[in-house]
C-alpha cells in the first residue's frame, strides 16, 4: 500500500461515529433543556440560562486538560508519539472549552455584576489558565525536533495542570471573591443563587455529564485523527519531493 493510499483509506471507527452522534444530539438536547425547559430565574432573568453552558464548559476543559496531563506522563514514560498527540488534542479542546467558559461568564457578569470583567480571583485564575495553555501551543510550534518537542511539551503539560487545579479550588482558598460557590453554602451565593429557579437540576446534570465525558473525548478523538492524517500527508509530500 502506497502512502497516498494509506492516507485516503482511513474510515471513521464505528465507536467514534456513535460518540459523534451522541455529542450532537446531546448538545442539542441540553440546549433545549437549558433554554426552554428550565424556568427563568426570578432574580437574574434569562441571562442565567448561560449557566448551563458556562459551568459545564469548565468541567469539559478539566477533562481535556486532565487527558493532556495523562498524555504527558505516558509520553515521557513510553516515548510514544501517540500519547503526545493525545496531549496536544487535550490542549486544543480544553482551551476552546475554557474560552467558552470565560466568554459566557463575561456575558453573564455584565447584567449581574455591572461589568464585563473584574479581577476576581476565579476570573483571574481562569484567564491565567487559558494563557498558560495558549503558550503551550505557541511553544510547541517553535520546536522542530520531534523528540525534544515531545519531552519538553510533556513536562509543560504536566505542570500546566496546576493552573486548572488553582482555578477549580481558588474560591475555597481565597474567600474574598464575588464569584458564587456552587457546591456548598457561602456568602457569595447571595449573588448567584439558583435555588428559586425550577428545572435547574434537570437542565444542569445532563449538560455537565455531556461536557465532562462524551464531548471532550469525541472532539479529542477527531483532533487526534486529524493529526495522524496531517502526518501522513507530510510523509506523502516528503516522498514525492524525494522521488
Amino acid at each position: 500500500m502506497t502512502l497516498a493510499t494509506e492516507f485516503e483509506a482511513r474510515p471513521m471507527p464505528r465507536l467514534l461515529r456513535i460518540l459523534t452522534i451522541l455529542t450532537v444530539l446531546g448538545f442539542a438536547g441540553t440546549l433545549v433543556l437549558g433554554l426552554v425547559a428550565a424556568g427563568t430565574d426570578i432574580q437574574q432573568g434569562a441571562v442565567q440560562r448561560l449557566f448551563y453552558i458556562h459551568m459545564p464548559s469548565f468541567f469539559g476543559a478539566f477533562t481535556a486538560f486532565g487527558l493532556t496531563l495523562l498524555g504527558g506522563i505516558m509520553a515521557l514514560a513510553h516515548k510514544n508519539e501517540k500519547w503526545d498527540k493525545i496531549a496536544l488534542a487535550g490542549v486544543e479542546v480544553g482551551l476552546a472549552f475554557a474560552l467558552i467558559n470565560l466568554l459566557t461568564g463575561s456575558i453573564w457578569a455584565r447584567p449581574i455584576w455591572n461589568t464585563w470583567w473584574t479581577w476576581d480571583p476565579r476570573l483571574t485564575s481562569a484567564a491565567v489558565m487559558c494563557l498558560t495553555y495558549a503558550a503551550y501551543l505557541m511553544l510547541r510550534a517553535g520546536i522542530e525536533d520531534a523528540d525534544r518537542r515531545r519531552n519538553f511539551m510533556s513536562v509543560y503539560g504536566i505542570f500546566a495542570f496546576v493552573t486548572v487545579l488553582i482555578t477549580l479550588f481558588i474560591i475555597r482558598i481565597v474567600p474574598e471573591t464575588i464569584h458564587p460557590v456552587i457546591v456548598g453554602a457561602s456568602p457569595q451565593n447571595a449573588q448567584g443563587s439558583f435555588e428559586a429557579t425550577s428545572g435547574v437540576v434537570m437542565a444542569l446534570v445532563p449538560s455537565l455529564l455531556l461536557w465532562l465525558t462524551v464531548m471532550p473525548i469525541t472532539l479529542m478523538w477527531h483532533r487526534y485523527r486529524l493529526e495522524e492524517r496531517l502526518e501522513s500527508l507530510n510523509r506523502v509530500k516528503l516522498k514525492a519531493l524525494s522521488d
